[in-house]
């Protein structure tokens, strides 16, 4: 027997004991061992980063991952179900750092490298399993016994197994490079992390005079966002195209682009003398801003150098003066056109962003804090211009959120020059977005070689071994590190292949025979995540197995930055170990934001921690959002969203299951009695099983492509068509006596029970916790043969003898008439209780008119209207006046407006309107004149009786007499007492089972004449026993009403 159903859900508890019921019941181990074997489908996950609890935005990605597996194992197929966890890196690190006071590398060397690197492995290990539980919590379900984590050895050697494929073709190699570089993590900064940081914030930048040599009070006017990188200049870049001007001010002569020389204004009047092409400038010899220190001296002595113009193609004149102070030490764009030109290099700070020895007053001080004594060291040399502040995008750590400088310094390369290779691989691949195929081959077309070295400590020890001599070469894999190893194998064995440990061993140099040891740098960590393909699915182990699974059916991850970042790396490191895709579709989703729209951060207080949301909001609810949200647009997330999805979406389900269990519960009705043949069904019973095999056939084919949003949009519709339609039309079949030989009955129970049984299977993947919990109590409380878990069931097969071609169709035209009449009735202010007489339909369609006709009682009781009655035309009831739009016609026929309008009057105006309706001309015709009257020249007025509402624009056209006569009023007071009765049950705690008996007293007799007239209609919908009038009630109990503006005094009582 079903279980009573209480009226209101409470998701959060009922969520907790589906958990510990799918944990006791071993509910998904039981699901793998059922589909193991079969067919299988492959999702390959893209791991989440074991370093702090969820947010919210984690759990979108997490929710759609776990939806499609639940769909496929539905469908009976074999997964592995492994998450993973992304452990090494900056993002780590930097929290360890937090957590234990260290500011700079130099306090990570002196607590200990072996410490620190243990502090990262135990932070992982902390939040994989905080991150475990939350997962679980969110109903995401995977083997978590077997996750995977990018720190392991096997990952690590695995990409070392990659690396040596690039060594051996050539790609691998180390070069100098102007960098992005974190001065706080002392670190460089890849070109993909670096498009991660950017902020826009407002720095300081200074223009500079720059004297030419041999020119008295000549100069190059020079403008900079970075004063730092003054005291590298080397050059000053312009373009060859552009325009200079020649300008006196104040004394002096400045050269900058003529469009520029707003900058001058505020020093005071000036004048141009003269413009000379860039061209011209080229070789021009200028005194440096800091010529005088001791590095720049030597430098420029050692190369024969002096600073001098160039030609840059990349000068504009778009901000600035059109002049580009050039520092190849301090930037990359400086650094390649230095090494084009064969400029020196003046590298001016350490590791930590600090002067080095010979940079004068500059040596030991911070190149993000020196601006103004820069600045006052240029008006000491009269070089000095003006400053301001100015707004822009700049790049910060995307971790630490420092503002990155730039440093030329060596790093480790793979070069990308087989790009092609990989673009091959890309149009292979289904992309969702569509878009996300040009987008993957625009960064693969421009991005430049791939950095993977960092100077860090937690992360990929790069089995790059380098000797003095010049001699390189990278280490596959264990073995050969093992064969090759010299020295200090013994202390790293048994270790995992992480620094300290590995930094012990030496292998002999194959060129000059010296021992050699291995680069201290780290790898990028999305090299990490780039080999799961292999790492994670026994490519090392078992080919067979791992040919089995790859390439997968399935990778799902947050695109903005995946495109250069694990997309980029999954693609590349699977193009070099076997030239195949490393998945076959690509789902991507966009970002979470706050309901504003704007990002969530902590320090703005508007982010929504996980732990927060699934214990206010609820599982179900948050994945119901995640799910039915368009995944390429960003997300606005928050609780008045799960609020409204709540309300709107889940108390309406909730609602129909309980009406249905507990009314089932009364008349005893059974599941598997034999059905009602289907063409005894009621239209209406057929009309929702139709709704129903239309919205299985629409789950079925969105999910195979990928488009959860859509099976969710359709099931809102379908609950809300289900509740607000079929169980509002139906109530009174459930309500009436139970009869053995009642078929009607029956069939209305049993079209009901189908519908809410495989809506829990089709819905399972979505809100995994709701549907179980309605499954049990519709399903296994009478089946005990069935799947023991909805989650075990297969996914509804859509069946044709259930779907009446056009059923659907028809009803939605009747719900569409009800939706309108509604609308009419609030816009009049008049209660759906109140009957009214009568509603027209206009309409020359005459399958309309047999639709309405056919469903008139549901249309009729629906709307609380006496009649429905059917016109061709609206003629008979609306009178129109037709007049000249004079601002049209005034300019097109001036003088004959006064001819126009009283051949208009002539006219039948109703023919007229209906022209107009039609955008059909008009012509008038008077003295061998005529007049072509287009629609927008005419103004059409309609006009109904008072009590005649019109509803156009639809087809059909509908007018609803909304007069009220004193017997309507009077039945509209009879169902607003029955209203207030039904409240009055609720809040005594009446079950729906109780009869009852009603007193009651009014002063007023219209409302007496009510209460008699329809005594027999509120006995009959409130289960009353006995109603009668009483004078003097005076009970506590007693509760008083309004009735049209009338005094009811009710006592309800139980007497069943």
């Amino acid at each position: 027997m079903f279980k009573q159903v209480k009226s209101a859900c409470d998701h959060i508890e009922l969520e907790h004991r589906i958990l510990k019921w799918w944990e006791d019941n071993q509910a998904f181990e039981k699901l793998r061992k059922k589909n193991a074997g079969n067919e299988h489908w492959s999702f390959l996950d893209g791991p989440i980063t074991a370093n702090n609890p969820m947010g919210v935005h984690h759990a979108w990605g997490r929710t759609l991952k776990d939806c499609y597996q639940r769909y496929h194992a539905m469908l009976g197929h074999d997964q592995r179900y492994q998450n993973g966890f992304d452990c090494q890196g900056l993002w780590v690190e930097v929290e360890v750092e937090k957590e234990m006071g260290y500011e700079t590398k130099a306090d990570i060397e002196r607590a200990g490298l072996e410490k620190f690197i243990e502090l990262c492995k135990a932070r992982v290990e902390k939040y994989s399993k905080v991150q475990t539980n939350q997962s679980i919590r969110l109903g995401y379900w995977m083997d978590w016994s077997d996750s995977y984590f990018t720190m392991s050895d096997e990952n690590n050697y695995t990409i070392w197994t990659f690396l040596k494929k690039c060594h051996q073709r050539g790609l691998i190699y180390k070069g100098m490079d102007a960098m992005p570089w974190c001065p706080r993590c002392e670190t460089g900064i890849s070109e993909q992390e670096r498009r991660e940081g950017y902020k826009n914030v407002e720095d300081v930048a200074v223009f500079v005079r720059f004297p030419l040599q041999g020119c008295e009070k000549e100069y190059l006017l020079i403008w900079t966002t970075t004063p730092w990188t003054l005291a590298a200049n080397v050059a000053a870049a312009v373009s060859g195209d552009l325009t200079y001007a020649r300008v006196r001010q104040n004394g002096g002569v400045y050269y900058l682009a003529e469009t520029l020389l707003e900058v001058l204004k505020e020093k005071g009047g000036y004048e141009v003398e003269g413009t000379i092409c860039g061209k011209e400038m080229i070789g021009w010899e200028y005194e440096g801003p800091f010529d005088e220190l001791e590095i720049v001296k030597r430098t420029f002595a050692e190369a024969g150098y002096t600073h001098r113009v160039i030609e840059w193609e990349e000068v504009s004149d778009a901000e600035g003066t059109g002049i580009v102070h050039i520092a190849p030490g301090c930037g990359k764009e400086d650094f390649d056109l230095g090494k084009e030109l064969n400029l020196p290099v003046l590298m001016p700070l350490n590791e930590a962003g600090i002067y080095l020895d010979g940079y004068g007053f500059l040596t030991g001080k911070y190149a993000g804090a020196v601006a103004e004594e820069v600045f006052e060291s240029l008006k000491g040399k009269r070089v000095y211009f003006k400053h301001e502040y100015y707004r822009h995008d700049y790049p910060h750590c995307w971790r630490c959120g420092t503002a990155l400088l730039f440093r030329a310094v060596s790093e480790w390369y793979i070069d990308m020059s087989w790009r092609r290779e990989i673009m091959n691989i890309v149009g292979q691949i289904r992309w969702i977005p569509e878009w996300g195929h040009d987008q993957e081959l625009n960064w693969l077309e421009n991005m430049h070689d791939w950095m993977i070295s960092k100077k860090r400590f937690w992360g990929l020890a790069l089995p790059i071994f380098e000797c003095e001599c010049g001699w390189f070469d990278v280490i596959g894999d264990q073995e050969e590190l093992k064969e090759r190893a010299v020295e200090g194998w013994e202390r790293f064995e048994g270790q995992s292949p992480h620094r300290p440990w590995v930094d012990a061993v030496r292998i002999k140099c194959d060129k000059c025979g010296k021992l050699t040891c291995r680069i201290t740098d780290v790898g990028n960590p999305w090299l990490d995540a780039g080999i799961v393909p292999y790492s994670t699915v026994k490519y090392n182990t078992d080919r067979e197995y791992w040919g089995k699974w790859v390439p997968a059916d399935l990778v799902l991850e947050c695109f903005p930055g995946q495109f250069r970042n694990w997309f980029y790396a999954l693609l590349a490191m699977s193009t070099m170990m076997e030239d195949i895709p490393p998945f076959r579709t690509l789902l991507g989703h966009a970002l979470v934001r706050d309901e504003f729209g704007k990002e969530m951060h902590k320090s703005a207080g508007n982010a929504i921690w996980f732990d927060e949301a699934v214990e206010k909001m609820g599982a179900d609810v948050m994945r119901w959002i995640f799910c039915g949200h368009n995944p390429i647009n960003n997300l606005n997330f928050g609780y008045k969203l799960g609020d409204q999805v709540r309300r709107r979406i889940f108390s309406t389900w909730w609602n129909v299951y309980s009406f249905f269990v507990n009314y089932a519960r009364l008349d005893g009705f059974d599941p598997q009695r034999p059905a009602v043949p289907h063409d005894q069904l009621q239209d209406i019973d057929r009309w929702i099983l139709s709704k129903l095999q239309a919205l299985i056939r629409l789950g079925r084919e969105s999910m195979e492509n990928y488009d959860v949003a859509a099976v969710v949009k359709a099931a809102e519709d379908f609950i809300e068509r289900l509740s607000n339609w079929y169980v509002r039309r139906n109530r009174r079949r459930y309500w009436r006596p139970k009869s053995e030989s009642d078929q009607d009955k029956l069939a209305a129970y049993q079209t009901l029970y189908q519908v809410l049984a495989d809506l829990c299977k089709i819905m399972a993947p979505v809100a995994p916790f709701i549907t179980e919990e309605m499954y049990q109590n519709l399903v296994r409380s009478h089946k005990t043969d069935a799947p023991e878990s909805v989650h075990h069931c297969d996914y509804p097969q859509f069946d044709d003898a259930l779907y009446t071609e056009g059923l659907a169709e028809e009803m939605d035209l009747v719900a569409d008439v009800v939706s309108r009449v509604l609308s009419i009735r609030e816009i009049k202010q008049i209660r759906v209780r109140q009957p009214l007489q009568r509603l027209i339909a206009v309409t020359t369609d005459e399958r309309q008119r047999k639709v309405l006709k056919r469903f008139e009682p549901h249309l009729l009781d629906e709307l609380n209207i006496k009649q429905l009655e059917f016109v061709e035309s609206t003629d008979q009831y609306v009178s129109y006046n037709v007049k000249p739009n004079n601002k049209n016609l005034g300019p097109k026929y001036g003088k004959d407006l006064n001819t126009i309008t009283e051949l208009l009057g002539r006219q039948s105006a109703a023919e007229i309107a209906q022209k107009v309706d039609g955008g059909i001309n008009i012509t008038l015709q008077a003295e061998n004149k005529t007049w072509e009257l287009e629609a927008q020249d005419l103004i059409v007025e309609s006009d109904l009786p008072g009590n005649l509402v019109l509803s156009e624009g639809e087809e059909p056209a509908l007018i609803l007499d909304i007069a009220i006569t004193d017997p309507l009023r009077r039945e509209g007071w009879a169902r607003d007492i029955v209203r207030h009765i039904q409240q009055i049950r609720k809040d005594i705690g009446l079950e729906i089972q109780n009869h009852i008996k009603i007193d009651y007293q009014t002063d007023d007799k219209n409302l007496q004449a009510a209460c008699d007239e329809y005594q027999d209609y509120i006995r009959r919908e409130t289960l009353c026993d006995a109603m009668a009038e009483y004078d003097g009630l005076t009970s506590t109990d007693v509760k008083q009403v309004k009735i049209g503006g009338a005094a009811l005094k009710v006592f309800v009582q139980k007497t069943s």
